[in-house]
């Protein structure tokens, strides 16, 4: 991790400082600057204390342990604190990447066919359909902000909020390359094609703090576009923003009303912009370490989708899941479950107790 433990904890107690600081207390935004922080590494911070003073029972029952008189006790004493800080270490693992991002309860995905023609726009809107129905199932909003449609049935581009309970932890495995192996419904010949498509997850916040100079963005309008680029429209409803700095561009078209489209494009625009900086925070963090779950990164090819093999690989398990009509229906909670279990374990090796025993 680029921000340990013991540093974690020691910024809190700071920030718990800053609260009662008279200067601090009397400026509503600062304090509330000062609370949003501290929130975030509360959970953390307090694993963190619980574990340290653990530790120290360990440690003054481990004494006992050459007093005869005191020992079956001591031994029967450390088995339960030993068991109690097993289980607190796997607290921490959870806790280690509960960032903000952990905490959205919506996201913005977004779908885009990749090689393969008009096999990958139709694999891409599997995908869609997919995710739509793993959101039916857990009971998530699911709200449409730019769809175009090929005249197969394929999609061009879809781009969706889900809202609810959980949706980051569940859905940001889902960020990277997938690959399909079938045989195409426009394939005389029988033969298998690859094809592939790209996932993006965004963490969408009601307070994420990205800075979107007035200057930074270039707004253009023009009116929609149907299939195949004909106009469907006569007024110039449909916007597109473009943050000049990295280049990002936000098309969106969907909605008659032209305020409409541009609060809609603001927000995946926000969501792109707050994903950037999770990479790069990303980026520096993997130099400390390796996890098989990467960063995310969406040029990374995560999972192979096999239909005559009815196989599906993710690349960052070391098992295969059977039964690809189920999962293409939305059953995703044993791969998601699997997922997490596979984060976790990648978290616990990240944890250097012998680093942490030190700053008792």
């Amino acid at each position: 991790m680029s921000e340990r433990l013991p540093d974690i904890l020691a910024r809190y107690r700071e920030l718990t400082r800053l609260l009662e600081d008279p200067e601090v207390a009397t400026n509503p935004l600062r304090v509330r600057e000062v609370v949003r922080e501290r929130g975030l590494l509360e959970g953390r911070a307090k694993l963190f204390e619980d574990y340290l003073g653990l530790q120290g029972e360990i440690a003054q029952a481990e004494t006992l342990l050459t007093d005869e008189s005191m020992k079956e006790l001591a031994e029967e004493e450390l088995g339960a604190l030993r068991e109690r800080r097993q289980r607190l270490i796997e607290d921490l693992a959870d806790a280690m990447g509960a960032d903000e991002a952990e905490q959205a309860q919506s996201v913005i995905m977004e779908i885009r066919p990749g090689t393969g023609g008009e096999e990958a726009a139709l694999f891409a809107n599997d995908l869609y359909d997919m995710y739509r129905r793993f959101a039916e199932a857990n009971r998530w909003k699911v709200e449409i902000l730019e769809l175009q449609h090929t005249d197969m049935g394929g999609v061009r581009e879809v781009i969706f909020a889900v809202s609810g309970k959980d949706v980051y932890r569940m859905l940001k495995f889902e960020s990277g390359g997938h690959r399909v192996q079938r045989v195409p419904a426009t394939e005389s010949a029988g033969r298998i094609h690859t094809s592939a498509a790209t996932v993006a997850v965004l963490p969408e916040l009601d307070d994420i703090e990205v800075d979107i100079k007035p200057e930074d963005v270039r707004v253009d309008t023009m009116r929609a576009g149907g299939p195949g680029g004909q106009k469907v429209n006569k007024t110039e409803s449909a916007i597109r923003l473009t943050h000049i700095p990295p280049g990002i561009v936000v098309k969106c078209q969907d909605e008659k009303s032209q305020h409409k489209n541009r609060a809609r494009a603001m927000r995946i625009l926000k969501g792109r912009i707050y994903e950037q900086m999770r990479l790069e925070r990303d980026r520096e963090r993997a130099q400390q370490r390796k996890s098989q779950i990467g960063s995310g990164d969406r040029s990374q090819r995560i999972r192979t989708y096999n239909f005559p093999q009815d196989r599906l690989t993710d690349h960052r398990l070391e098992t295969n899941l059977h039964g690809l009509p189920r999962i293409m229906a939305g059953e995703l909670n044993p791969l998601v479950e699997a997922l997490r279990q596979t984060e976790k374990a990648e978290r616990l090796k990240e944890l250097d107790l012998a680093e942490l025993e030190e700053k008792r």
